[in-house]
C-alpha cells in the first residue's frame, strides 16, 4: 500500500460526511477516530450535532465503528452509550486495528473510509491498508502538544487544500 499523509478527502467535521457523499464514493464502513473527531479529550459527551448525526448514520447503510487508540474506558462506555460497535488499542498508523475493523465487517479496503483529525495516525493508516482517509479540523487542540502537532501537519493540509468537501 502507498505511505502517504496526504488525505484524500478535507472536512471540517464528521457532520459534513452524509450517507450519500459516502455512498457515491463506494463507501460501506466508516470508521471514526473518537478523541478530537466526535469529542473533545476533555469529554465524553458529544454536542447534539454530533448526536444527531450518529443517529442518522445508524439509520443509513453505512456500517460506522469507532477505531481509537485509546487505552481508557470512556471509548468502550461512549460506544455502548450511543449503540456503537468500537475497537479500542488500534495503534493507528499501524494496520493492526484498522484490519480488525475490516475483518469484523467483511468489508474491502476500497469500501471503508477512516475519519480522524490526525495526519499522523488517522491519515497515514488508511493511507497504508488502502482505506480512504478523510481528515476533519480537530475539536480542540487545547494543549502545547495538540498546537505543535498541527503546525507539523499544515503542509500536507494545504497540499491537499483542493480535495476540501463542500458543504
Amino acid at each position: 500500500m502507498p505511505v502517504s499523509l496526504l488525505p484524500k478527502y478535507l472536512t471540517d467535521s464528521v457532520t459534513d460526511l452524509t450517507p450519500q457523499f459516502l455512498t457515491q464514493r463506494g463507501i460501506r464502513l466508516l470508521m471514526l477516530d473518537f478523541d478530537n473527531t466526535l469529542v473533545p479529550y476533555t469529554r465524553d459527551v458529544p454536542t447534539q450535532e454530533i448526536r444527531d448525526w450518529l443517529e442518522g448514520m445508524k439509520r443509513s447503510d453505512i456500517q460506522v465503528c469507532i477505531v481509537s487508540n485509546s487505552h481508557r474506558q470512556r471509548v468502550p462506555d461512549f460506544c455502548r452509550e450511543y449503540g456503537l460497535d468500537c475497537i479500542t488499542y488500534a495503534r493507528k498508523p499501524f494496520p493492526k486495528g484498522i484490519r480488525q475493523c475490516l475483518e469484523r465487517y467483511r468489508i474491502p479496503a476500497s469500501q471503508a473510509a477512516l475519519v480522524g483529525d490526525q495526519i499522523y495516525t488517522d491519515t497515514l493508516g488508511a493511507n497504508g491498508t488502502g482505506v480512504t482517509p478523510i481528515l476533519v479540523r480537530a475539536i480542540d487542540n487545547h494543549t502545547f502538544w495538540l498546537k505543535a502537532r498541527h503546525v507539523l501537519e499544515l503542509p500536507f493540509i494545504f497540499a491537499a487544500r483542493n480535495r476540501r468537501i463542500d458543504k
